[in-house]
């Protein structure tokens, strides 16, 4: 039904085909679905000789990094900011993937020691088939 001022009354709820645009929405909203809010975690755990590939539908990532380690991606929009904590559960030296750009021109060296702790953070410059590019900083060895 609506009635003379354009409200829509529906005795079991509302279902909309498309876009309902509305000035304000009142309730709890825990009904909600397909809204994403806060920061997601994405943790990985990396042994020796594997290539961890970051979901970039995340924000933030966590890695627990052994022996030789690759760090990838896939996803993400441009202009999307995401941080990788890496912490050496053992001796691990960390690479980069091609995606990541760095000031320098060069991946940096990461710390080796079992316990080291580093941050990587990135924004993604452009996401796609023509070439992911992801301009990244680090700060090191938070041991």
């Amino acid at each position: 039904n609506v009635d003379s001022i354009g409200v829509i009354t529906a005795r079991d709820g509302l279902r909309v085909t498309g876009i309902a645009t509305a000035t304000a929405f009142h309730g709890d909203g825990s009904q909600l679905t397909g809204i994403s809010v806060g920061i997601a975690t994405e943790a990985s755990v990396a042994t020796n000789g594997t290539t961890v590939v970051l979901d970039l539908s995340k924000d933030d990532h966590k890695i627990l990094a052994s022996g030789t380690v690759t760090i990838d991606v896939t996803g993400g929009t441009e202009a999307d900011s995401h941080t990788i904590r890496i912490e050496n559960t053992a001796a691990a030296t960390v690479g980069f993937a091609t995606h990541f750009l760095f000031p320098s021109g060069a991946s940096p060296s990461l710390p080796t020691a079992s316990g080291a702790k580093s941050l990587v953070s990135f924004t993604v410059n452009k996401a796609g088939a023509a070439g992911t590019e992801l301009f990244t900083g680090v700060s090191i060895n938070f041991s």
